[in-house]
């Protein structure tokens, strides 16, 4: 065994300490799962390791003096009814010191082997690949399937989120989204609301953003995905996006590139793409910054979206209040002093109600 084997078996080794030694957090999952996916090697050692660990366990067992009758099944020694578990630091340490005795059995082993007839260096060969064949069969599947991590945002309130491939999400108020990061694909579901992808490159592993009958595909890219209901709207401000519908009564549907700056609204009766410049996509975005622009827009859709962001919601009194045009740049933070803006800019008059501000024209 070479220096670098060494160091795995003894990485492999102290993963397992460490697992099996109490206080295990879903950080240390993760990080075990990046050891395991960075080479082949790593996952073969880690195997070959646990199934030892597991072993240890039953001679020790027997050890203590329990019949062969009483021992649990392979690998399932920590839920027997003894209660007898690994969990203690100094008792993981002695289960890494059986490791390596066994180690240096298995290497008298295989010099005793050399010695033996063809025909049984043979056998021995077949039972270890299919033994190995298992193992990575097995671990093949472990670490393939994927728990979805989810995170939430009360209304009002942004949230920025790191994702483990290098990747950042930064979600809206009132938004949800689904996180499955696998070997082969970055998956997240936008459930509702809006996040902004900040996407870190890497070609083996499309990041793909599901919202509805919707698929936003990239790789290495800056984008928004907004979801209201069945409608989703989505705002590149770098790079390329791949804009893909559900099949239709069995048909597919064409696919939409979005360039930065371009934007794209998907309803029940198509895509609308926009095409623009990347500050027209920024200002766009700069809901993050806490910011609301609007550029002619009537009042009823400015306060829609105010809305998205305050408990205490803004209401349109009448059908001329609600056909009223603005422009500008508001806090989203504050719909009551956005109330008061409309009241000077606008011929508007706002009552205020204790869980309401309703907006009439003058």
């Amino acid at each position: 065994m070479n220096a670098g084997s060494r160091q795995i078996e003894h990485d492999a080794a102290a993963w397992l300490a460490r697992r099996d030694g109490g206080d295990w957090s879903a950080e240390q999952t993760a990080a075990l799962e990046r050891w395991l996916s960075a080479a082949t090697a790593h996952r073969v050692a880690f195997l070959r390791l646990e199934a030892a660990w597991a072993e240890s366990d039953r001679l020790k067992a027997l050890g203590a003096g329990l019949a062969r009758g009483e021992l649990p099944e392979r690998g399932r020694w920590t839920q027997n009814r003894f209660g007898l578990r690994a969990r203690r630091a100094e008792e993981a340490e002695t289960h890494r010191r059986a490791l390596a005795d066994a180690a240096v059995a298995a290497r008298a082993e295989r010099r005793s082997r050399a010695r033996a007839p063809a025909r049984r260096l043979a056998a021995a060969a077949l039972a270890a690949t299919a033994l190995l064949a298992v193992a990575l069969s097995w671990g093949w599947q472990r670490y393939e399937r994927v728990q979805p991590q989810a995170y939430r945002t009360a209304i009002g309130s942004l949230r920025e989120i790191a994702l483990a491939d290098g990747s950042a999400a930064t979600m809206s108020s009132d938004s949800a989204i689904e996180v499955a990061l696998s070997r082969h694909e970055r998956h997240i579901e936008l459930q509702r609301g809006e996040a902004y992808f900040e996407v870190a490159k890497d070609a083996a592993r499309p990041f793909a953003v599901q919202a509805g009958e919707r698929r936003i595909v990239a790789v290495g890219t800056r984008f928004s995905v907004r979801r209201d209901g069945d409608e989703v709207r989505v705002v590149v401000s770098e790079g390329t996006v791949r804009l893909e519908s559900a099949p239709q009564d069995g048909r597919g549907q064409p696919v939409t590139l979005l360039p930065a700056g371009s934007s794209a609204l998907a309803t029940a009766a198509g895509v609308l793409v926009r095409d623009g410049s990347i500050a027209d996509a920024e200002r766009a975005l700069d809901w993050r910054r806490g910011y609301l622009v609007f550029l002619d827009t009537p009042l009823a859709v400015a306060v829609a979206e105010f809305n998205r962001y305050n408990r205490r919601p803004l209401v349109i009194g009448d059908a001329a209040a609600a056909q009223l045009r603005i422009g500008g740049s508001f806090r989203w933070s504050n719909a009551e002093v956005f109330a008061n803006l409309l009241e000077q800019a606008l011929p508007v008059r706002a009552e205020r109600e204790s869980e309401r501000i309703v907006l009439y024209s003058r």
